[in-house]
C-alpha cells in the first residue's frame, strides 16, 4: 500500500504544477480578458435621451449606445450592457460589474480621484431649458427665487449647487423625470448637457426652449477601473479611428441633428 501511494505521489505533485501554471497563465489583464470571452460589458443608464434610452418598443438606443456597439466590433467582441443609475455608476465600475462605464461621463478631476478616462469622445456642456414662452427666465441669473431641476449625480448637480439665490434643487434619479415635472410647471427650469436639451427641443416642438447660455464646456469619457490601461489605450486608438473616418460625424448628425465634431 505505501509503495502505491509512493508511486502517486509525483504525479499529484505534477498535477498540482500544472495546475499551477494553467492558473498563472490565466492571469489575464482587462483586454485580454475581453478579447478571450469574446464580448465587453459595458455600464450604462437608461434615461438620458439621445445618449442612452428606451425607444417605444423599451430596446436601449442613443448615441453612447451605438458608441459603444462600434468600440466592440472594432476590438472583434460584442457589447453588452449592464444598465445602473448614474448615480451608482463609478461604484458599480470599481465594483467590477462591468468591464468600462459610457454613458455621458463628464471627465472631472473629483471623478478622476476614483477612476481613469479615455480621450474626450464628445465635447458636453451645461444648459438651462425652459417651458416655451417663459419670458421670466433669459439667463441664469434670473433664476433667482425659482425652483430648478438636475439629474443626480451629474455635473448638471454640481453647476447647480453654485448657482445662488434658487428657492430650491430638486433632484431626480433621471432627466426624463425632471422634464416631467418641467411639463407638469412644477419646476422652472432644468440643468442639463447641451446634446440632451438640444433633443428634447427637436421632439417636443412648442413644448421647451433652451436659453442661448452655455454654463459649462465639459468633455465627455468612458470610464476605467484604475490600472486597466491596456484597454484605455486600445480604445483611445479606436476613437481616433472613429473621429477620422467621420463615424462619430455621422452619430452626432442621426442623434444631436448636426455634426459636433466640426
Amino acid at each position: 500500500m505505501k509503495k502505491i501511494i509512493k508511486m502517486f505521489i509525483p504525479i499529484f505533485l505534477m498535477v498540482a504544477v500544472l495546475s499551477g501554471c494553467s492558473k498563472k497563465e490565466k492571469n489575464l489583464n482587462l483586454l485580454e480578458n475581453i478579447k478571450e470571452s469574446k464580448k465587453i460589458v459595458v455600464g450604462i443608464e437608461e434615461g438620458y435621451p439621445p445618449m442612452e434610452f428606451r425607444d417605444e418598443n423599451r430596446n436601449l438606443v442613443g448615441f453612447d449606445v451605438d458608441f459603444a456597439k462600434e468600440i466592440g466590433k472594432r476590438l472583434g467582441v460584442t457589447t453588452e450592457f449592464t444598465v445602473v443609475d448614474f448615480s451608482g455608476l463609478i461604484m458599480a465600475l470599481n465594483s467590477k460589474k462591468f468591464d468600462i462605464a459610457i454613458a455621458s461621463i463628464s471627465i472631472t478631476d473629483k471623478r478622476k480621484e476614483s477612476i481613469d478616462f479615455s480621450k474626450p469622445y464628445i465635447m458636453g456642456g451645461q444648459v438651462l431649458a425652459i417651458k416655451k414662452g417663459n419670458e421670466a427666465i433669459k439667463n441664469v441669473g434670473d433664476l433667482q427665487g425659482k425652483i430648478l431641476a438636475c439629474q443626480l449625480g451629474t455635473t448638471g448637480e454640481n453647476v447647480a449647487g453654485t448657482i445662488k439665490g434658487l428657492k430650491s434643487l430638486k433632484k431626480y434619479d433621471k432627466v426624463t423625470e425632471a422634464f416631467q415635472e418641467l411639463s407638469a410647471k412644477r419646476v422652472d427650469a432644468v440643468i442639463m448637457d447641451a446634446q440632451v436639451g438640444g433633443y428634447y427641443i427637436s421632439k417636443k416642438k412648442g413644448e421647451y426652449q433652451i436659453i442661448n447660455e452655455i454654463i459649462s464646456k465639459e468633455p465627455m469619457g468612458i470610464g476605467y477601473r484604475k490600472g486597466d490601461k491596456e484597454v484605455r489605450e486600445e480604445i483611445d486608438k479606436i476613437i481616433d479611428s472613429m473621429e477620422k473616418d467621420g463615424t462619430l460625424s455621422k452619430l452626432s448628425i442621426k442623434w444631436f441633428g448636426f455634426d459636433s465634431y466640426k
